[in-house]
């Protein structure tokens, strides 16, 4: 099997950039490992960013997004019983931020993909990637009960952390910048209407809170908790009684409970993967960095490297140049810092450490404090929120 680009991963980011390909006239080969309904149903990010929302409809992927999606031009910050909203547009020339969750992402750009695309192969499990630092790279994979082999003029690995195409990078090339967080996130579907047209960040001397949403009709909540908590630990009780705490407001706002349909936790930690290029192999999203949830950054980030690949490979068709491909990495690690410098600031900002001293907190409110009074502090959030340029 022979294709320009193999793309190892059917999540949001190898399917756009099969996408994104597609339009420009280049051919490739998605591998997936999970069958599709797998895919299209497992929850992750719903905070698209401006430019995610825009690419998304210059790919022909963005009808239902528009149709079915909720445009958010701000933000809640809650802080001392204190509401202060951040106004996106009016802080950054009119950029906002979509609500639409992956899943939703991945069954528009699936349907895409086997309507018009080249060939999508789910339960197609990677195993290996060989001769990375070749002109012809080879991806062996294993579908239908046999192995078999497929040669690439390029592979980019959009296969998470846990994937194989980080492992072809040979490690004394390798630098990692890594951070473990000692608090999860306890996360929440419920089926009840959001309680807040926009998302809350709240700041609690009992922790972090977030009140976000999948849907006018269904409401993505999310509590801090110790590392290594266990959410069936949690009753649905607790849950609304511990959310009710660190919502909580001096005028008259109420949180509306409703049943809980799904509950899970996710560690947070920060992850940077250095380079993410080696000879004809491109790392792509998860593969090369994570980030904590607090900035809604790590879908956004994703984007962004595949829209960097595409474009560096459109422009070597066109010119005969490898200038931009050869950059890559460096291109997309100076958004990925920002953005891991971003949602650093965001997560510090919002959450109380184990065994924070007043001085801490203190110092939390008065960042606060800053952003609702300066609408140089206010800007650069709305700025970062609302998403670095790509390339």
């Amino acid at each position: 099997m022979r294709t320009t680009v193999g793309i190892i991963g059917a999540g949001p980011a190898g399917l756009l950039l099969a996408r994104l390909l597609h339009n420009a006239g280049i051919d490739s080969v998605v591998l997936e490992s999970r069958d599709r309904a797998y895919v299209e149903r497992r929850q992750r990010a719903g905070i698209l960013e401006q430019g995610t929302a825009d690419v998304l409809r210059a790919a022909g992927a963005g009808q239902r997004m528009d149709r079915e999606g909720l445009r958010h031009d701000g933000i809640e910050l809650r802080f001392d019983r204190r509401r202060h909203r951040v106004d996106f547009p009016a802080l950054t020339g009119g950029r906002s931020v979509m609500v639409y969750a992956q899943t939703e992402v991945c069954k528009d750009l699936i349907a895409l993909q086997l309507a018009e695309g080249g060939p999508l192969l789910f339960e197609a499990e990677a195993l290996a990637v060989e001769d990375a630092g070749t002109d012809a790279p080879r991806v062996r994979f294993r579908h239908e009960g046999r192995e078999d082999v497929l040669e690439c003029a390029y592979v980019v690995g959009c296969d998470g952390f846990w994937g194989v195409a980080r492992k072809a990078i040979p490690a004394e090339l390798v630098q990692v910048f890594e951070r473990t967080y000692p608090f999860g996130w306890l996360g929440i579907l419920a089926d009840v209407p959001p309680s807040h047209d926009e998302l809350v960040y709240a700041r609690h001397d009992r922790g972090f809170a977030l009140l976000s949403m999948r849907s006018p009709s269904v409401s993505r909540l999310y509590l801090q908790v110790p590392d290594g908590t266990d959410a069936e630990a949690w009753s649905d009780e607790a849950i609304w009684d511990e959310l009710e705490r660190r919502f909580e407001t001096a005028d008259d706002w109420r949180l509306e409970r409703g049943p809980i349909t799904q509950k899970s936790v996710t560690p947070m930690r920060s992850y940077v993967h250095e380079p993410m290029r080696h000879g004809r192999l491109f790392l792509a999203g998860d593969a090369a960095h994570i980030v904590p949830p607090t900035g809604a950054k790590g879908l956004n980030l994703a984007v962004g490297d595949v829209v960097t690949f595409a474009r560096a490979l459109g422009h070597q068709r066109e010119t005969g140049s490898p200038e931009l491909l050869d950059a890559y990495s460096e291109t997309c690690l100076r958004r990925v810092w920002q953005a891991e410098r971003f949602s650093y600031d965001m997560t510090t900002l919002l959450h109380r450490a184990p065994g924070a001293t007043g001085f801490e907190d203190r110092l939390q409110l008065a960042r606060l404090a800053r952003i609702a009074s300066s609408r140089a502090a206010e800007t650069d959030l709305a700025e970062g929120y609302t998403g670095f340029p790509f390339g």
